[in-house]
Order: C-alpha cells, then sequence, then structure tokens
C-alpha cells in the first residue's frame, strides 16, 4: 500500500467498530502488547518495498499503536488469525475537499499490511474488505481512498475486491527506491455505491 493521502485531526465521536470477524480474520483494536509483535515484522525488506514510509523506528511504533484507540480520527486495527498478528489496517477519517463549509469527517484514507509468510490466505482481502465496511457502516463516512504503487498488482486486486474503483492514474507520479520514477494507482468507493451492492 502507497499511504500517503494528508489527513488532519478532527473531533469525531469515537465508537469503535472493532472488534469485527472477516472471513475467520478478527479486527480488532490494538494494544500496548502488539508493539513487538508489529515491531518484528514491520520493518522486513519484503513490507517496506510497497510502502511510502518504508521504515518505522521502535519509539515511533510505541509512540503510535498504543495512541489510536484514544484518537478521534484514527481507527487503524490489528488482524489477528488464531491469536497471532497477521496483519495490520490502516483508517483515517478526514475532510473531503472543497470549499468552506463543507462537512467535516467524511472521508477516510485507508491502507493495509499482511505479515509475511501469512500471504496467499486471504488476509489481505479481509483486511480491506473489513476497513471498507467499517468506514461505511459502523462510521457512516460517505467515502474512502487508497493509493498504491502501479507494479504491486497484488494490491490493487485486493482493493478492488474490496469493491473499490481506480479513478486515477499518475504516470510516473511516485518515487520508489529500486525502481525509480513508476506508475501510482487511486482508488476509491463511495458509500451510495458500496452499501447498495452488499445488501446495506
Amino acid at each position: 500500500m502507497r499511504c500517503d493521502v494528508p489527513c488532519h485531526r478532527l473531533r469525531v465521536s469515537r465508537t469503535s467498530p472493532w472488534p469485527k470477524t472477516i472471513d475467520s480474520v478478527l479486527l480488532r483494536d490494538p494494544t500496548p502488547a502488539d508493539v513487538d509483535a508489529i515491531a518484528s515484522f514491520r520493518n522486513l525488506p519484503e513490507v517496506g518495498r510497497w510502502l511510502i514510509v518504508a521504515h518505522e523506528s521502535m519509539e515511533d511504533l510505541q509512540d503510535y499503536w498504543p495512541s489510536v484507540t484514544s484518537s478521534d480520527t484514527d481507527f487503524s486495527c490489528i488482524a489477528e488469525v488464531d491469536g497471532q498478528v497477521a496483519g495490520l489496517g490502516y483508517l483515517e477519517i478526514h475532510d473531503g475537499m472543497g470549499q468552506p463549509g463543507k462537512p467535516r469527517g467524511t472521508d477516510a484514507s485507508i491502507g493495509y499490511i499482511v505479515r509475511p509468510g501469512c500471504q496467499g490466505r486471504g488476509i489481505g482481502s479481509a483486511i480491506a474488505s473489513g476497513i471498507v465496511e467499517a468506514a461505511f457502516v459502523d462510521l457512516a463516512l460517505r467515502r474512502v481512498t487508497a493509493g498504491c504503487f502501479a507494479d504491486n498488482i497484488p494490491s490493487w486486486r485486493i482493493l478492488e475486491k474490496a469493491g473499490l474503483k481506480r479513478e486515477q492514474h499518475g504516470r510516473r507520479d511516485s518515487w520508489h527506491a529500486e525502481l525509480r520514477w513508476i506508475d501510482g494507482y487511486t482508488y476509491s468507493a463511495l458509500s451510495e455505491d458500496w452499501l447498495p451492492k452488499r445488501g446495506r
């Protein structure tokens, strides 16, 4: 995932959408005890290869994950399978674009990471589907967006399976440490399209 959408802290009422189980993957609120498990894979080269922020220090992880449950806009989660951390889901509420007077806190940017060794088991799809459902059903948002490198084919396939549509193809708009300037994709879903397709 290419998590690069700017987010602004807003005051919204916090009601966590977690826990939620999608295809035997438990999505739940993070706890301080998760940090060591996250640190064990977050900075591996195969994880950072497709992330804008390829490396996070232990201090950053210790500051970030325990603070999520006290945030009014961050509803990121832990993906757990058989009692083990198998991935991460990111969901950050922000304002949509527009002129003054627009409603606030209507949109979200999303992303996900699957722990190496857990790929190919549908965990990425479960995380993506779960955070989109949380955005539209539990948090009543109107739009979600996600970005990825065009070369990261598994990532954009997961987004499409979760009901997002490609709305922008940026030609050589994204710097990649190994591949240099490469194309990027932006995906989005609107609640008015997503909810009826799922019988909501």
